[in-house]
């Protein structure tokens, strides 16, 4: 269950125990998200963090005439500005590097799938996926807490579903297992279920957060000093 809106809960995830010198080697994040998937992701590969959910749904938002890859870009963007927003109320914007925002979404024939809202979505979105390819895109938007300076990148995946028979498909709706994920589906638990699925590209694109661009990314980052801004610098005690 999601936090109602002006909640503040977050999660304290630390490195597994005997890794916790590699977590020093990236920096400190506040993930705006209360994605499962997304921690489990960050805690694998050892980056100290801690979760928040950003505040708002963006569920029923649509991209209009923006591409795929700027629209999750922009979403991510989003609600890392939220949950800089809520650490800022909260008076712990110091404890953190930085805030990562990330959001996923599957394109079929030009048709962007995000999450589904409700039952019949998830139906359509499953139905549309099936006996074919989809692009699965996740944007990542990382902004630094002492300079406000963004980082927004993305990679893409492609997924094949073959023929999933009507009767697999509804008791997959039943199950609710669709709930809160991009496309109506988490890779490695459908390819578990038995579901005719292949990929090419980083799996952890499809999961929810791309691991191998992140870590380069956080990697540089890691190395350049954050130097607060002649803004920040003027308004600084």
């Amino acid at each position: 269950m999601q936090p109602g809106h002006g909640e503040h809960l977050h999660e304290r995830s630390p490195a597994p125990q005997g890794t916790q010198a590699a977590a020093h080697t990236y920096p400190r994040l506040l993930l705006a998200s209360r994605s499962p998937r997304r921690r489990e992701l960050l805690t694998l590969h050892s980056i100290d963090h801690e979760a928040e959910h950003p505040g708002f749904d963006d569920t029923h938002l649509q991209p209009g005439d923006t591409t795929p890859r700027a629209w999750v870009t922009s979403l991510a963007n989003l609600k890392a500005l939220a949950g800089l927003e809520q650490l800022a109320a909260q008076g712990r914007v110091k404890a953190f590097d930085y805030v990562l925002g990330a959001d996923t979404t599957c394109v079929r024939d030009g048709t962007v799938l995000g999450t589904p809202h409700d039952v019949p979505d998830a139906r359509r979105i499953i139905t549309t996926l099936r006996d074919g390819d989809h692009e699965v895109i996740t944007g990542v938007a990382l902004i630094c807490t002492a300079t406000r300076k963004r980082t927004l990148f993305a990679d893409r995946a492609t997924v094949t579903v073959g023929k999933i028979p009507d009767d697999h498909i509804d008791d997959y709706i039943a199950s609710g297992k669709w709930h809160g994920k991009a496309g109506a589906y988490n890779l490695d638990e459908r390819i578990a279920a038995g579901w005719p699925i292949t990929y090419a590209g980083d799996p952890t694109t499809i999961t929810g957060l791309p691991m191998d661009m992140l870590i380069r990314v956080l990697g540089r980052l890691a190395r350049t000093p954050a130097v607060p801004t002649r803004a920040t610098a003027q308004h600084s005690p």
